[in-house]
C-alpha cells in the first residue's frame, strides 16, 4: 500500500511538470546554497512547510551557526529535528540523535569529523559519512516525523545518543543553540519506543516540544544521564538536562539501524500519533515521497535557460521559499497556543519572520500557494484571538517582539485586495485595526506625535518605526475602503502620510526628530541612530505606498534620480574582506529594506536603470555556491526576491497588486497557477549583454507599461519581452506607463 501511494504521488508530480519539461526539477536544488557566510540556511531533510526540519548540527554557537550548521565546520555532533532557515538568531535544534560505536556512555559533547566530499543533500534527504565512527548517516522526513538510517561498520557496541538537554550543544554555553533547557523528561515505553519532552526558554520565551522515538531493532541496554549524572533508572528521568545512550546488538559491516522521531507541542500522545506518518521501515519510500512533494511545489514555477548554474540557483531559491511558515498542529490536531494553553486546530502555521517575508515571500505565495495561504492567514487570526495582537515576529506561536511594524497587516491586506477567499475579511480588519492601535513598540508615540520621537524611543529607532507603521496603515486603509468603512479609511490614510513627518526636505533624507519637533543633531546619513538595521540612505526610500509623494518631497524626478544614483555610486568600504556582503554603493542589499529600491527608477521613467541595478544584484550577489546568498535568507525572503526578479518583476508595494518589470534571467518562465491557468513570461534575445527591455506584448497586444498587474497574471496569458543591449529610447519612458499611477 505504501509503495502504491508513493507511485501515485510520483505520477502527480510528473504530470504537473508536463508538457514542456520531462526533467526532475528537484535535481537542480542544491541545499548547500546559503550555508556559508551569512546565509544561515541548513542542508537537512524536510517536506514543504513541514514541522520536522531534520538537519545536522555542528555543535558550535555563535552568529554563523544560527541554523545549527555552517559550511565552514568539519564536525557534527548530532541530527536534531527542529531548525529555522536564514534567520539571525539562534534557537531550536530540539531532540538530537547521534550514532556511535566504541564510545563509552557519557553526558559530554561527542563529535565526529566529516568532509564535504562525503556529504550529500537533495530535497527531503541528507547523508554524510561520520568519519570518526565509520557510520553512514542518512535522514529524511514527513511533515511531523523524521526518519534516520544509520549504516554501521562491524561493531560489538553500536549505540545511539539521544540528547534532550544540550542538543547540538556546546557545554561552555548555557543554552541550547540559544535556547536554555528548563526541564527535560525521558521515559521508555517498551524495548523500541521512548517518549518525553523538552521545556526551554530562548528567543521567543518558553517552549514545549514533546517527542516519540521508535527503533526498528530492540534496545539492548539504556544508560540515562540527568544533569550530567548517571541515574540508577533505566526507564525514566526528569531533570533540567537529560540524555541517554541506547545500546543495540552487535552489527556486521553494512548492517543498518533505523529510527523514527515524531514531535508535537501539545503532548506525547500527539507525538506518538505522528509516528504513524511512517507506517513501515522503508526509508527509500519515505525519501521518494519527500522528493515528490518538493517536485510538485517546484513545478509551480518553471524556468527555461541553457545556464544550468542559473537553474540551480533559481530552484534552490524556490525551495528555500517553502520552508516557512510550517504546519504546527500535531497528528491529533493539537498545538500549544500563544496563551500557553493547548488548542485544537487544523492546518495551523507558525514561524513568521514578518518584517522580512511580507515584502516578496508573501506576494509569491499569492501566486503559488493560493490554497495554503488562507490557512496561514487564519493562523494569524487565531494568534490574535489568543494573544490580542496579530503576530509581528512569531515562532511556535510565541511573539519574539524583536522588529518594528505590524507586518501581518500587509500580508492579510494583499490577500483581501487580490480576492483570495477562505478567511473572514471583517474579522481580519478588526484584528488589523486593534493591532495598529495597541500601545506597543512605541506605536502610541507614533499616533500621538505623527512620528516616533527618537528621544522617547529607548532604542532610538524612531524613523524606522514611523515609516513602517505608515505603510502598514496604508494597507489597513485599502482594506477599509474595500469593505466600505469610510471613517476607518480616512483615519488610516491620514496615518499613512506620517512618513512625511520624518522626511527633511532640506537634506533630502528621512532623519530622526525629537518630541519637540526638532531634527536631532548631529546627523550623519550613514549612521544608524534613528534606524533599525539601516540608516538614512537605506530608509529614506521606504515609502512603497507613496513613491510619487516621495519624488515630490525630494524636489522632483531629477533630484530623486540623482539621489538614487548616489546611493548606488558612492562606495562603501567593507570591512568584511571579500565576503558576499551585498553592498552596492551605499545600498545594503543583504538586508530587506533595500530590496525594493532598485525598482524605483521605473517610477521616474528610467526602466533601463532598474534593469541595470537588478541585473547586477541577480548576477553578483546570488550564485549556486555555499556562499551564494549575500545575507540572511530570513525564512525565504532573500530567495523570494531572486525568484520574482529572475522571472522579470517585483512587488515594490507588496499590497497594491502591481509588479514592476525589471530584467529577467530566465528565457521563459511558466507560472502554473493553482486555478489551472498558466501565465508565461518570455524574454526574447536574452543574453548576458541583452538586459534591457526594448518592447513588450501582453497576449499579443503591444504593452508599454513598466509594470504588470496581479489580475493579468491570474487571468493567464503570455507576456513577451524583447531584450537588447542598449536602453530603449521609447519603451516605458512616458509618464502614463510608470507604476504607482
Amino acid at each position: 500500500m505504501r509503495t502504491y501511494f508513493s507511485i501515485i504521488i510520483l505520477l502527480i508530480a510528473i504530470v504537473s511538470c508536463r508538457p514542456t519539461s520531462p526533467e526532475r526539477l528537484t535535481a537542480y536544488v542544491n541545499p548547500f546554497i546559503g550555508t556559508d557566510e551569512d546565509g544561515h540556511t541548513f542542508p537537512g531533510a524536510l517536506v514543504p512547510f513541514g514541522m520536522v526540519q531534520l538537519s545536522p548540527d555542528n555543535g558550535i554557537h555563535g552568529y554563523n551557526w544560527c541554523s545549527g550548521y555552517h559550511y565552514s565546520s568539519s564536525q557534527i555532533t548530532g541530527f536534531s529535528h527542529t531548525h529555522y532557515s536564514g534567520t539571525g538568531a539562534e534557537n531550536l535544534s530540539d531532540i538530537s540523535v547521534f550514532p556511535l560505536v566504541n564510545t563509552e556512555a557519557t553526558p559530554k559533547l561527542i563529535l565526529s569529523e566529516f568532509t564535504h566530499a562525503d556529504e550529500m543533500a537533495s530535497p527531503g534527504y541528507y547523508s554524510v559519512l561520520l568519519k570518526t565512527f565509520g557510520i553512514k548517516a542518512e535522514i529524511t522526513a514527513t511533515r511531523r516525523c523524521g526518519m534516520h538510517r544509520y549504516t554501521f561498520p562491524e561493531s560489538k557496541n553500536p549505540a545511539l545518543k539521544l540528547d534532550l538537554g544540550f542538543g547540538n550543544g556546546a557545554e561552555a554555553r548555557v543554552g541550547h543553540n540559544g535556547d536554555l533547557p528548563l526541564e527535560c523528561h525521558l521515559k521508555k515505553l517498551n524495548d523500541s519506543t521512548l517518549i518525553g519532552f523538552r521545556r526551554s526558554v530562548g528567543f521567543v520565551g518558553e517552549r514545549w516540544i514533546y517527542f516519540a522515538a521508535r527503533t526498528n531493532r530492540p534496545i539492548k541496554d539504556m544508560v540515562i544521564f540527568a544533569d550530567s549524572v548517571q541515574v540508577n533508572s533505566k526507564e525514566e528521568a526528569l531533570a533540567v538536562r537529560v540524555s541517554t545512550f541506547l545500546s543495540f546488538p552487535e552489527t556486521k559491516s553494512g548492517e543498518q539501524l533505523l529510527l523514527k522521531v515524531a514531535i508535537s507541542t501539545a503532548n506525547t500522545d500527539g507525538a506518538l500519533a505522528g509516528l504513524n506518518e511512517i507506517t513501515d521501515w522503508n526509508f527509500d519510500v519515505v525519501r521518494q515521497q519527500a522528493e515528490n512533494a518538493w517536485e510538485v511545489e517546484l513545478c509551480k514555477i518553471k524556468v527555461s535557460s541553457p545556464d544550468s548554474a542559473f537553474k540551480e540557483t533559481f530552484y534552490t531559491a524556490a525551495y528555500h521559499c517553502y520552508f516557512a511558515p510550517f504546519q504546527f498542529d500535531d497528528a491529533l490536531g493539537n498545538y500549544s497556543g500563544a496563551d500557553g494553553k493547548i488548542h485544537s486546530g487544523k492546518n495551523i502555521y507558525t514561524l513568521n519572520s514578518l518584517w522580512d517575508t511580507y515584502r516578496a515571500a508573501a506576494p509569491l505565495f499569492t501566486l503559488t500557494q493560493t490554497e495554503r495561504l488562507p490557512d496561514m492567514i487564519n493562523s494569524f487570526l487565531e494568534f490574535y484571538r489568543q494573544h490580542g495582537l496579530l503576530p509581528s515576529w512569531e515562532l511556535y506561536f510565541r511573539e519574539a517582539n524583536v522588529m518594528p511594524g505590524y507586518h501581518a497587516v500587509p500580508i492579510i491586506a494583499d490577500a483581501i485586495l487580490k480576492g483570495i477567499k477562505g478567511f473572514d475579511y471583517e474579522f481580519a480588519l478588526e484584528a488589523m485595526i486593534a493591532t495598529a492601535n495597541e500601545d506597543i513598540r512605541e506605536s502610541d508615540f507614533y499616533r500621538q506625535y505623527g512620528y516616533v520621537p527618537d528621544d522617547l524611543d529607548p532604542r532610538q529607532r524612531g524613523v524606522t518605526k514611523t515609516v513602517e507603521y505608515a505603510f502598514d496603515d496604508w494597507c489597513i486603509a485599502q482594506v477599509a475602503k474595500k469593505l466600505n468603512k469610510p471613517s476607518d479609511y480616512d483615519e488610516f490614510m491620514k496615518r499613512s502620510r506620517y512618513w512625511k513627518n520624518s522626511f527633511d526636505p532640506a537634506t533630502g533624507f528621512a532623519r530622526p526628530k525629537d518630541s519637540k519637533g526638532n531634527w536631532m543633531l548631529p546627523f550623519n546619513p550613514k549612521e544608524s541612530i534613528g534606524f533599525q538595521e539601516g540608516n538614512a540612505w537605506i530608509y529614506t526610500w521606504y515609502v512603497p505606498q507613496d513613491v510619487n509623494g516621495l519624488i515630490e518631497a525630494m524636489g522632483g524626478k531629477e533630484r530623486f534620480t540623482q539621489k538614487l544614483d548616489s546611493l548606488y555610486s558612492i562606495p562603501f568600504k567593507s570591512v568584511n574582506g571579500g565576503k558576499n556582503t551585498g553592498y552596492y554603493g551605499l545600498s545594503e542589499f543583504s538586508n530587506e529594506p533595500s530590496h525594493h529600491v532598485p525598482y524605483l527608477y521605473s517610477y521616474v521613467g528610467q526602466p533601463a536603470q532598474t534593469a541595470e541595478k537588478v541585473n547586477h544584484i541577480l548576477t553578483q550577489f546570488y550564485s549556486n555556491q555555499p556562499n551564494g546568498l549575500c545575507g540572511n535568507d530570513d525564512c525565504g525572503q532573500t530567495s523570494a526576491w531572486y525568484v520574482l526578479s529572475s522571472i522579470g518583476f517585483y512587488p515594490v508595494n507588496p499590497a497594491n497588486g502591481e509588479y514592476v518589470l525589471g530584467s529577467p534571467l530566465a528565457e521563459q518562465t511558466e507560472i502554473n497557477l493553482e486555478t489551472g491557468k498558466r501565465f508565461v513570461v518570455k524574454a526574447r534575445n536574452l543574453s548576458k549583454a541583452n538586459i534591457y527591455i526594448q518592447e513588450a506584448t501582453l497576449n499579443g497586444a503591444e504593452y508599454t507599461k513598466t509594470y504588470i498587474k496581479h489580475t493579468d497574471i491570474q487571468n493567464g496569458g503570455e507576456l513577451v519581452l524583447t531584450m537588447g543591449n542598449q536602453p530603449s529610447a521609447t519603451w516605458g519612458t512616458k509618464p502614463e506607463n510608470w507604476p504607482g499611477k
